[in-house]
C-alpha cells in the first residue's frame, strides 16, 4: 500500500472569541492516498470547511491550530514558515473555494491571473503558460477558451467563474486538492462534467482529493472514502459503499434517511430532530445525544472511536464495527 499523500492526526483548530472558545475542529484524524478521493460530509457549521482551511494553513485570527499534525508527504506543515508553505500552496497543494471570488482578482484579466499562477511555480515562458491556461479552461468545459482568457471575472456568470477557479487549481497538477463545495453554484449538467473531470484527474495524475460537501449524492458518485463530521468531530469513517449502505452512526443514518429520493411516495420526509448545538456550548459526552433516539446515560461520557479502517464514534453503533 502506498504512503498517504496527506495524513491528518488529532487536528484541533479553535477560535478564541469574546464569548468563549469555539472548538471548530476537535480531534480530527484521517488520511488520503494518491489517486483517491475522500468525501468530507456534514451539515453547515460542522467544521468541515475549517478543516480544509487548516490543511491549507489559511486559518486567520482569532482562530488557530492548537493541536495535532497535518503531514503532507510525511512532512508536518503545521507551523511551517509562511514562505515555505506558500511554495506548496497553489503548486503541490491547491484549494477550490466555494466562492470563486476568493480565487479571482476582479481587476485583472483571467489570462493574467492564470499565467501568473503557472509562472509563480514553474519556469516556463509566457506562451507555454498561456497554452496551459487555455487547455485548463477547456478541461472544465468553458467554450471558446482563447476568447474567455481575455475577459475579466465580472464578464463571467457565477457558474463560469467557479469553473475558472477550478481550472486554476488544476493548472500545476498538484498532488493534493482540497475542494470546498465547488459545484454548489453549478447546474446539474456542468456539475456532472466537473465531477467526471476530477475523477479522471485523480486516476490519471494520482492526485489526492478531499471533497467537502453536504450533498451525499455527490459523494456517492465521486468518492472512495467518506468522513462524516458533526460538531467538530468525525463521527464515522469508512469506504463510501460501507458507510452509505450500512451506516453505523445514528447521525449518518439520519443524513441518509433525509435524502428525498429515499422516501416512499406520499410519506413525509424523514428529519433529524432539533438542531446542532452551539459550538461554544456543546453538551457533555456525545454532542449528538440530545437529538438521538438511541441515547442513554452512557452517552453522557465522551464516546471513543471504534474500529480501524471502518471507524465510528458512538456508544450504540447501528452496525458492527471490526
Amino acid at each position: 500500500m502506498t504512503a498517504a499523500t496527506l495524513s491528518v492526526e488529532n487536528l484541533e483548530t479553535h477560535f478564541f472569541t469574546k464569548a468563549g472558545v469555539l472548538k471548530a475542529v476537535n480531534d480530527v484524524s484521517f488520511e488520503v492516498r494518491q489517486g483517491k478521493i475522500l468525501g468530507l460530509v456534514g451539515e453547515s457549521g460542522s467544521g468541515k470547511s475549517v478543516t480544509g482551511f487548516s490543511i491549507m494553513g489559511l486559518v486567520d485570527p482569532p482562530g488557530r491550530i492548537v493541536g495535532g499534525r497535518v503531514r503532507f508527504k510525511g512532512q508536518d506543515i503545521v507551523g511551517m514558515p509562511e514562505d515555505q508553505i506558500r511554495k506548496l500552496r497553489g503548486n503541490r497543494i491547491a484549494m477550490i473555494f466555494q466562492d470563486p471570488m476568493m480565487t479571482l482578482n476582479p481587476v485583472l484579466k483571467v489570462e493574467t491571473q492564470m499565467i501568473e499562477a503557472v509562472q509563480a511555480h514553474d519556469s516556463v515562458d509566457r506562451k507555454t503558460a498561456w497554452t496551459r491556461a487555455r487547455d485548463a479552461l477547456g478541461q472544465v468545459g468553458i467554450p471558446s477558451p482563447e476568447e474567455r482568457l481575455a475577459a475579466y471575472p465580472h464578464q463571467f456568470s457565477g457558474g463560469m467563474r467557479q469553473r475558472v477557479a477550478i481550472a486554476i487549481a488544476l493548472l500545476n497538477k498538484p498532488d493534493l486538492i482540497v475542494a470546498d463545495e465547488p459545484t454548489t453554484a453549478l447546474d446539474v449538467t456542468i456539475q456532472g462534467q466537473i465531477l467526471y473531470e476530477v475523477q479522471k484527474l485523480a486516476r490519471e495524475t494520482r492526485t489526492a482529493l478531499i471533497w467537502i460537501t453536504h450533498d451525499l449524492s455527490v459523494v456517492a458518485s465521486l468518492a472512495d472514502e467518506i468522513c462524516v463530521m458533526y460538531a467538530g468531530r468525525i463521527v464515522e469513517r469508512g469506504s463510501v459503499d460501507e458507510v452509505l449502505d450500512r451506516p453505523a452512526h445514528p447521525y449518518t443514518a439520519g443524513l441518509i434517511g433525509s435524502v428525498p429520493s429515499r422516501n416512499e411516495k406520499g410519506k413525509p420526509l424523514v428529519q433529524i430532530p432539533g438542531v446542532m448545538p452551539s459550538m461554544l456550548n456543546l453538551p457533555s459526552g456525545c454532542a449528538f445525544r440530545l437529538r438521538c433516539s438511541h441515547a442513554d446515560a452512557t452517552c453522557c461520557d465522551e464516546p471513543k472511536p471504534r474500529g480501524h479502517l471502518r471507524q465510528v464514534r458512538c456508544c450504540h453503533p447501528l452496525a458492527e464495527i471490526a
